[in-house]
């Protein structure tokens, strides 16, 4: 599976798990956005896929995903999904970030086997007045 089809699948995924208005924007310029999609709770939901087959997302990733994902894509939740892991520092940083979810592989298994959206229900939303 290529990253289009990595972002294809993950659409497919947030559909199954009860998100509306599910669609697919990534390509080149798209800033950071793959999948834009409506929670199941009504948030405005920004993803970014990242299928890796060796290295893990770093720090900077999920920086630079989290100025754009409220600034430009206006979301209430973001969520950076990968078929690898994330760094620790990485996850230091989302932790520190109201509305940020990482999804590794291992809970991306799991989310694909149950279709329970992973780490939404327990986020904090951003409106976009705190963006």
């Amino acid at each position: 599976m290529d990253g289009a089809e990595f972002e294809k699948w993950t659409a497919r995924l947030l559909a199954r798990s009860g998100c509306r208005d599910v669609r697919v924007v990534g390509r080149s310029g798209d800033m950071g956005a793959d999948v834009v999609a409506i929670s199941p709770s009504g948030g405005r939901l920004v993803v970014q896929c990242k299928r890796y087959t060796d290295k893990k997302v770093g720090s900077g990733s999920v920086q630079s995903f989290s100025g754009t994902a409220w600034h430009i894509h206006k979301a209430s939740l973001a969520m950076m999904v990968t078929t690898t892991a994330f760094t620790k520092p990485a996850q230091e940083v989302a932790a520190r970030i109201p509305g940020m979810v990482l999804i590794d592989r291992s809970a991306l298994a799991e989310w694909a086997r149950t279709d329970v959206l992973p780490g939404i229900d327990g986020a904090v939303r951003r409106s976009p007045a705190s963006a």
